[in-house]
């Protein structure tokens, strides 16, 4: 589908909606470079997240081979151990829609690493590109309009309510969703088959 020029925008709304948020919460949002309790498990992500994320991996080629070659190499054993399992079509990564297999993928690959994940350095190789799950990971969130706010369980220790709740982070929904729908690919994948090795790279 290509990355759509809106996405920079949505990036920009995204990273000034974290900073905001992370001054609000100070001492609280206690996430740091090196902890990963957000990096392990596999989550959804949406076709924009995968394209981002494939555009990443060619300026990464083009600055870092050895680099994109060691993410592109995790992608691939990711994905030898996880794929007889996916919850959905293993050769695409396209998560399944029914009730069954998005039930499967509740308890699928749980405690696996990110393939993005670098586990020398505890930080990730995509960071600047990484999906919007993961630039929401920490604050309180809402991931829909009326729904509770949620946060990481190691932030926020000991807050009450009301101050969980002033430093909630503000998230452009309606602009991610209407760069999802403009591509015409409502389908969902994860981070291991967005990057993987591209054949027509």
């Amino acid at each position: 589908m290509g990355l759509p020029a809106g996405d920079t925008q949505l990036v920009q709304l995204m990273d000034e909606a974290l900073a905001d948020a992370a001054r609000r919460a100070g001492p609280w949002l206690v996430c740091r470079p090196g902890c990963t309790q957000c990096c392990h498990g596999a989550f959804a992500i949406n076709a924009l997240d995968a394209e981002r994320l494939k555009a990443g991996m060619r300026e990464l080629h083009a600055a870092d081979p050895q680099k994109a070659e060691a993410i592109e190499q995790r992608a691939q054993a990711w994905i030898a151990e996880f794929g007889q399992e996916f919850p959905g079509d293993a050769a695409t990564g396209t998560l399944g829609t029914t009730e069954e297999e998005q039930e499967r993928f509740e308890e699928f690959a749980n405690d696996a690493p990110c393939p993005a994940l670098d586990p020398v350095s505890g930080l990730c190789d995509v960071y600047a590109w990484r999906p919007m799950t993961c630039r929401v990971f920490g604050p309180p969130v809402r991931m829909g309009t009326g729904e509770a706010l949620g946060c990481c369980e190691l932030c926020f220790v000991g807050a009450s309510e009301e101050e969980i709740a002033a430093c909630e982070m503000q998230v452009p929904h309606e602009l991610e969703e209407k760069l999802v729908e403009d591509a015409g690919q409502p389908g969902e994948t994860v981070v291991a088959y967005a990057v993987r090795k591209q054949a027509n790279r």
